[in-house]
């Protein structure tokens, strides 16, 4: 956007609007809950309100800034995190709708719009945070305060801290320069997203001829066939959607074919379009060390470090380290078996490719324990399925769900649920968004579109929770069946939905999943543990044409295949975190090839690094550490798999559904949120500070004496 528009809009938002009466941002939702009148809102609605939101903020802290009273606690750390006058926050209601639907439910206009409104939204969060007279009563209030609880305490630091490492002691050229990088920074992002969706989506592979179906089993060909049908094509139609992708890579005996599918999923964003990400994350990289050398930190990673667990970049290289020596063993005699098995099937002069990798990674397991996804396809329902992840809740926490239609949902693919507390009160809003489609980006994510407090009357403002998924669409002969892998998607993101369900503290922005992002990951991983526990699946796992429960000699499979090529995954995530960790320990800008640079930097956890291909590129699409909040961070999902292991454990030998136990996990860690440090909270559920070993006994690399 020219910098004049951006004037222009600026000063727009600086003069009330009129509240409309047909835009719902400005009107009390007589919605079930006030849950998001998504059925009344249209595109047109978000401009204005965004800007009528930034002129109320602004309004807001001129009130608090131009208190004549001392600064206090109350009057200038609560003024600042609750709403006054009667006004619900309209500035967070629209950026949080808007922003949820920029990533699940997405359209050109939308995109245009999200460009438009990024640099206003970025100068308006640095307007604030760079206030010099709001900062003045925060610091004042941090150095002299009343006495306060450990919630309170953790807010006033969060909020001075806020400040600081936005910029607030910087001279006014830094502050100024500050601006420039994180407004660049956050339009970068922007673009690396709206990149990545359109590459992923714009491929496809158009199949005419049956032959090349070989291999396919009839789910993966039926949902090809309707993929076709729905673009009005003849044939079978593939394209890069996890549960398409995932299932051809497996199965299809066609080896060009597949290294077609690996070769466009594993070059996106690399190519000579406008789509290339290349540069772009170039220059975030450097933009962030940028910004961490202005705010006093050798390393963007130092910056982050300060509100992680592991506090160094030192102590994430150690784990990492620590993994590599652990499974790397067990990896290499994993690779050994697979190669093998390839050699063994197509004889000694065989080089595996990339692409062949799910394909003979599957033969294997079918020749070590008989058990694939497909058999198990016929026994995971989605409609089964959600009523065992319930089921599963109730039978630890007590609370129960109860869908209700007349709560709006933003496409017809999502369900909206009432959740009930074991006492019968009311406890959440749960949405879940199960299959993909266009304007929806990849992966799974848990988001909120409401998050929970206590405000000044006592009354306990509970969350509305949702869960973004790309889980197996039902086609015209089958409903959605999934895999086994996709339960577990189902399960980790239940797990973060579970921690905002439960939230129950004062302050919104220490509630439900504001944690340190080494801890986030705990409530989510943790349930995975379930996944291959036969005490659950029998609560669940019909099949759903014979009504038939899943045999025994089944889930005997699953419990002993569990850890199945279990190293050789754990190195991937390992080669991520080293990825991450390379960019942003960087204490000079980058300027060196991105591809080449990439390949070294995690080439200590591959197996093979000599053998990779020049042409792939991961960062370019990874999402995590680019746009999304894991930054110096992707470590987080071993740091926090170390803690769930030594969690569940504790389950193990009380009881996987002990109510107990459950309780004591609710109150210590999924009701707290961010009120206290992360490793306070888990010593008080444990008793004691996690070890890895608990997980290397569950992976089967080491055994208990």
């Amino acid at each position: 956007m020219e910098k004049q528009e951006e004037m222009k809009v600026a000063e727009t938002a600086s003069q009330p609007v009129e509240e409309k009466k047909d835009n719902p941002f400005f009107t009390t939702w007589d919605t079930p809950h006030e849950t998001v009148p998504f059925d009344r809102i249209s595109i047109a609605h978000f401009e204005e309100a965004f800007l009528e939101g930034i002129r109320r903020d602004n309004e807001q802290i001129e009130r608090t800034i131009n208190n004549p009273d001392k600064p206090t606690f109350d009057n200038t750390i609560i003024d600042s995190e609750e709403d006054k006058d009667g006004y619900y926050d309209l500035l967070s209601r629209v950026s949080t709708v808007f922003f949820n639907l920029i990533s699940a439910e997405t359209n050109d206009e939308m995109d245009a719009l999200a460009q438009k409104m990024q640099p206003i939204l970025t100068q308006h969060a640095n307007d604030v945070r760079l206030n010099k007279r709001l900062f003045e009563r925060v610091k004042y209030v941090h150095r002299h305060h009343r006495k306060l609880t450990a919630e309170e305490k953790m807010l006033l630091d969060n909020c001075y801290d806020g400040f600081v490492r936005s910029g607030a002691l910087l001279d006014d050229a830094g502050k100024e320069l500050l601006r420039k990088l994180t407004e660049e920074v956050a339009m970068l992002s922007l673009q690396f997203s709206q990149n990545l969706l359109k590459e992923n989506k714009a491929f496809s592979l158009h199949i005419t001829d049956e032959r090349q179906l070989d291999g396919l089993p009839p789910s993966a060909r039926d949902a090809a066939r309707q993929l076709a049908e729905e673009r009005q094509l003849d044939g079978w139609l593939f394209t890069l959607d996890a549960p398409v992708y995932g299932p051809f890579m497996t199965y299809s005996t066609q080896r060009e074919l597949r290294r077609q599918m690996y070769m466009a999923r594993n070059t996106v964003c690399t190519h000579d379009n406008p789509e290339n990400n290349i540069d772009i994350c170039k220059r975030i990289i450097n933009l962030r060390l940028q910004i961490a050398n202005l705010l006093g930190y050798r390393t963007y990673a130092d910056y982050v470090m300060k509100h992680r667990m592991a506090g160094k970049a030192k102590s994430v290289y150690g784990l990492l380290n620590d993994l590599i020596g652990a499974y790397k063993p067990t990896a290499l005699r994993e690779r050994q078996e697979l190669k093998a098995l390839c050699h063994k099937m197509e004889g000694d002069d065989f080089k595996m490719k990339p692409w062949d990798n799910g394909f003979y990674v599957h033969k294997l397991q079918m020749k070590k324990y008989n058990i694939d996804q497909e058999m198990l396809r016929p026994y995971f329902e989605l409609k089964r399925v959600i009523g065992g992840v319930f089921g599963l809740a109730n039978r630890l926490y007590g609370i129960t769900f109860k869908e209700n239609a007349d709560i709006p949902v933003y496409h017809p693919d999502v369900k909206a649920y009432e959740v009930f507390d074991r006492d019968g009160s009311f406890l959440a809003v749960f949405y879940a968004d199960f299959h993909p489609r266009k304007g929806k980006q990849g992966g799974a994510w848990m988001t909120e579109f409401q998050g929970q407090w206590i405000n000044k009357k006592g009354e306990n403002i509970r969350p509305h929770v949702s869960v973004v998924m790309n889980l197996t669409k039902p086609t015209a002969e089958k409903p959605a069946l999934l895999t086994l892998g996709e339960v577990e998607t189902f399960l980790h993101e239940f797990g973060h939905a579970l921690h905002g369900m439960f939230s129950n503290t004062h302050f919104e922005s220490l509630s439900g999943t504001n944690v340190w992002w080494d801890f986030v990951e705990l409530p989510s991983q943790f349930m995975e543990n379930y996944a291959v526990e036969k005490e659950f699946l029998s609560t669940f796992a019909f099949h759903h044409e014979t009504g038939e429960p899943l045999p025994d000699k089944l889930i005997r499979r699953i419990v002993r295949s569990r850890n199945f090529m279990a190293a050789t995954a754990c190195l991937r995530q390992v080669s991520f975190g080293l990825l991450d960790m390379a960019y942003y320990t960087r204490r000079k800008p980058f300027d060196e090839d991105l591809v080449t640079f990439e390949k070294k930097a995690w080439a200590k956890a591959l197996l093979n690094p000599r053998k990779q291909l020049p042409e792939t590129c991961m960062t370019v699409q990874f999402s995590h550490i680019m746009a999304g909040g894991y930054a110096a961070g992707y470590y987080s999902y071993k740091w926090a798999e170390v803690l769930e292991a030594d969690a569940f454990s504790l389950f193990k030998r009380k009881g996987i559904f002990d109510q107990e136990t459950a309780q004591s996990f609710r109150d210590n860690i999924l009701s707290k949120g961010g009120t206290e440090h992360p490793m306070t909270l888990y010593k008080r559920f444990r008793g004691q500070e996690p070890t890895i070993k608990a997980l290397l006994k569950r992976n089967g690399i080491k055994s208990e004496k």
